[in-house]
């Protein structure tokens, strides 16, 4: 995808959010749509999958797109938060947040939470497109920190998650992406479902360290290879 799809995500996620939208919670056409945000309708296709994966949106063909649950404001906050955070503060925090968020989804999310962290986690297995690969990646973080059903760990993550649709934080990511990379993000990703889906906190909590911890090393061998390289 040419467009910056992860940054549409997060422009199409604000507009749920706050509302702006037709009567009955619908948005505006895709044409509109794309031409809003300056995008191609392949793009905005995808990223629209992922806020229907999400439950953010519903669509029905030959009526359009329509919002799925209220608007939350936290995102906002959020966008507002992040401006001068650096990479290495977001990991950090990630990984006393997201362990947590993590082992209380095994207790707490639905079969329905579950089958939809599968299927996500399919979509980013079978994808071959780098940008379509980071929208699943963050939707299934985002499912998991929703599913934990704490609301204060939520906003937490959330402000978190407005760092990855930075320009700084996606050529960072682009810059640690190698295919031993992904490899590791696969297995990783299906042993943290894995352990969601079997009920297990204590392994689901590991399985996602394991995870943040080797993110964090592929990021800051990234950040040190461009820094020696300028």
């Amino acid at each position: 995808m040419p467009e910056n799809t992860p940054s549409l995500l997060a422009q199409l996620r604000r507009l749920v959010e706050t509302g702006e939208v037709g009567d009955g919670g619908q948005l505006p056409t895709e044409r509109a749509l794309a031409e809003r945000f300056g995008v191609g309708r392949r793009a905005l296709r995808a990223a629209l999958e992922v806020l229907e994966e999400e439950g953010l949106i519903w669509r029905q063909q030959g009526k359009g797109t329509f919002i799925g649950q209220r608007p939350d404001p936290t995102g906002i906050i959020a966008a507002q938060m992040v401006e001068a955070v650096n990479g290495a503060a977001v990991m950090e925090a990630r990984l006393c947040i997201e362990p947590e968020l993590a082992a209380l989804c095994a207790l707490r999310a639905t079969p329905e939470d579950i089958e939809r962290m599968e299927r996500l986690n399919e979509h980013l297995r079978m994808s071959a497109d780098a940008g379509a690969a980071e929208l699943w990646d963050g939707a299934l973080h985002r499912l998991i920190a929703k599913a934990a059903g704490n609301p204060v760990l939520l906003t937490s993550f959330q402000i978190l998650d407005e760092v990855r649709v930075r320009d700084d934080w996606q050529a960072l990511q682009a810059r640690a992406r190698s295919p031993a990379a992904i490899h590791d993000t696969d297995r990783d990703h299906s042993a943290i479902v894995s352990a969601i889906a079997a009920r297990d906190p204590a392994r689901a909590r590991a399985a996602m360290v394991t995870h943040l911890e080797r993110l964090a090393g592929n990021l800051t061998r990234s950040m040190s290879q461009a820094e020696a390289a300028e």
